[in-house]
C-alpha cells in the first residue's frame, strides 16, 4: 500500500526496516518476535513488513538506537554471570533450575548447544533474587539440581510457543504451532484424520533459524523442538486436542473429495502455556497469541493431570497475563488428588501417553 500524499510505501520490508532502525538483522528479528517492533503484516523472520509510522515511533524514542539494541542484547553463560557478579557454574545451575529462560541457542565447534539469554531478563532476575547469587541454595532447589533437573530446553520451547501463538492468524495455525512440538506419532494419536494432519503439516511453522543446510544444526534444532518429558508431552497433547476442537469448530480442514467433517461442540478453549517461576506456576497469554483462556480452562486441565504435571514453559513478557497460585507438589510439597470428571472420556482417550520415539528424539 502506498501513501497517497507522499507516493511512498506505507510499509517497508524487514531488511529496510532493520537498516532504518540501525539494527543487525538478527537483532531486528528478535525484537519483532518479542513484540518490541510491531509487524504490520506477515510473520517474522523474513516475510513481514513494518509500518513507516512504527519506524518513526521507535526512532523518536529516548536513547535510540542504543536503548532498543539493549532490549534484545543476548549473552552466554560466562558473560551473564559476570553481568550479575556470580560464577558461571552458579549461573548455569540457576538456568537449569528454570530461574532464567534462554531466548536463543547455537552450536559451538564441539557441536554442543550453547544457550543465550536476554540481558534485561538476567538483570531483572538478579535484582529480584539477590539471595541466590551467592551462598547456599535452598534445600529444595539444591535437591532438584542434584537430581539432574534441567529446564533450559523446555523453557526455551515454551518461549518459542508463545512467540508462535502471537503470530498466528487463526485456530488451524494455532493448532499447527502446538503440533510442531510433538513427534509425528504423537500427533497421529491425537489427530486421527489424515487430511487434518496433512493440513497441519502444511501450516507447520518454519524452524527457528530457517531451513539451514547444515545437517548437524538441523538435527540439533529438531531434537530441541520436540517435547521430551512425559508430563510435557501430555500437556502438549492436551493443548493440541483442545485447540483441534476449536479449529474444527471454525471450519473443516481442506479435503480432496470435498467431504465435510462432523464438527465438535463449538467454543472449546485452547490452553495457555505455563511459566515456571520461582514463586510457582503461572499461565501467560500474549496479545493476539491464540484464543482467550482463563482459570476455568486451566482448572479442567489441572484437574485431569492431577497436581505436579504441568511443564515449565515461558512465553514473552509482552501483552496481558493472568496469574494462578502455585500448585501443591511443584517444589517437593504434597501432591493433591483430583477427579478427572471435568474432562470427557473421549478427550482423555485421545491423550494416551507414550514415550517419544527414538527416531524423533535422536
Amino acid at each position: 500500500m502506498t501513501d497517497t500524499n507522499t507516493g511512498m510505501p506505507e510499509t517497508v520490508a524487514f531488511g529496510r526496516a532493520a537498516t532504518a532502525l540501525e539494527l543487525k538483522r538478527g537483532e531486528f528479528d528478535l525484537a519483532a518476535q518479542l513484540g518490541h517492533i510491531r509487524v504490520a503484516q506477515g510473520k517474522p523472520p523474513g516475510r513481514g513488513r513494518v509500518a513507516r509510522a512504527e519506524i518513526e515511533r521507535l526512532r523518536a524514542a529516548d536513547g535510540f538506537p542504543d536503548a532498543l539494541r539493549e532490549r534484545v542484547r543476548t549473552v552466554g553463560t560466562a558473560e551473564a554471570a559476570a553481568l550479575i557478579s556470580t560464577t558461571p557454574r552458579r549461573f548455569t545451575r540457576l538456568a537449569r533450575s528454570g530461574h532464567v529462560t534462554p531466548v536463543r541457542f547455537y552450536l559451538n565447534r564441539y557441536r554442543a548447544v550453547v544457550w543465550l539469554y536476554l540481558v534485561p531478563e538476567v538483570e531483572e532476575f538478579a535484582a529480584r533474587n539477590a539471595d541466590l547469587l551467592d551462598g547456599k541454595f535452598p534445600p529444595a532447589l539444591r535437591a532438584r539440581l542434584d537430581e539432574g533437573e534441567d529446564w533450559r530446553a523446555r523453557n526455551w520451547r515454551g518461549r518459542r510457543l508463545g512467540i508462535l501463538l502471537r503470530q498466528c492468524d487463526g485456530p488451524w495455525e494455532r493448532t499447527a504451532a502446538i503440533a510442531s512440538f510433538l513427534d509425528p506419532v504423537q500427533v497421529a494419536e491425537v489427530v486421527d484424520d489424515p487430511y487434518e494432519r496433512a493440513h497441519l503439516e502444511r501450516l507447520r511453522p518454519e524452524p527457528p533459524y530457517g531451513r539451514t543446510e547444515s545437517p548437524t544444526v538441523r538435527e540439533a534444532t529438531v531434537r530441541l523442538l520436540l517435547a521430551e518429558d512425559p508430563d510435557e508431552i501430555l500437556w502438549h497433547r492436551m493443548s493440541l486436542a483442545l485447540s483441534l476442537d476449536e479449529a474444527r469448530a471454525s471450519g473443516p480442514a481442506p479435503r480432496p473429495d470435498g467431504e465435510r467433517l462432523r464438527l465438535p461442540r463449538p467454543g472449546a478453549p485452547a490452553i495457555a502455556p505455563l511459566c515456571r517461576t520461582t514463586s510457582g506456576t503461572q499461565a501467560v497469554t500474549d496479545t493476539g497469541a491464540g484464543p482467550g483462556t482463563g482459570p476455568g480452562a486451566y482448572t479442567a486441565l489441572a484437574t485431569a493431570l492431577g497436581g505436579n504435571t504441568a511443564p515449565a514453559v515461558a512465553a514473552p513478557r509482552q501483552g496481558s497475563e493472568w496469574s494462578l497460585p502455585a500448585r501443591p507438589g511443584l517444589d517437593g510439597g504434597g501432591r493433591h488428588r483430583a477427579s478427572t470428571r471435568r474432562l470427557s472420556k473421549g478427550l482423555l482417550a485421545r491423550l494416551r501417553l507414550r514415550k517419544p520415539s527414538p527416531a524423533a528424539t535422536g
